[in-house]
């Protein structure tokens, strides 16, 4: 190896993966009744952060990808309405914080 970033093919174990997924396939499987979705980019300081809420028939969950932050958070809800509600009060502290919203909507793909 050269550098961290040379690597040979057969040092990759993908094989062993496979196995570990499999416990996962009845997941596609389960119906969940209509998802909904929506993001917010918001902006502050040469910052980027991005809130987003995913709620089904049986609960919700909202991600929150901060910058000053090392990994996304996520909080699960059983009733998608207290997901929502979260949401929308989230998006609220974030103005008074001074958080541009930048994009509210649908999530955008492209």
């Amino acid at each position: 190896m050269k550098n961290e970033f040379d690597f040979e093919p057969e040092d990759l174990e993908f094989e062993d993966f496979n196995d570990e997924i499999e416990d996962f396939d009845e997941f596609d499987e389960m119906e969940f009744g209509e998802v909904k979705m929506r993001t917010a980019i918001l902006s502050k300081n040469n910052m980027v952060a991005l809130l987003c809420v995913k709620t089904a028939d049986e609960g919700g969950a909202i991600c929150r990808v901060d910058p000053r932050e090392i990994n996304p958070a996520v909080q699960i809800y059983d009733d998608p309405d207290k997901a929502l509600q979260s949401f929308s009060m989230s998006l609220q502290t974030s103005r008074q914080n001074g958080w541009q919203i930048v994009y509210e909507g649908l999530p955008l793909q492209g």
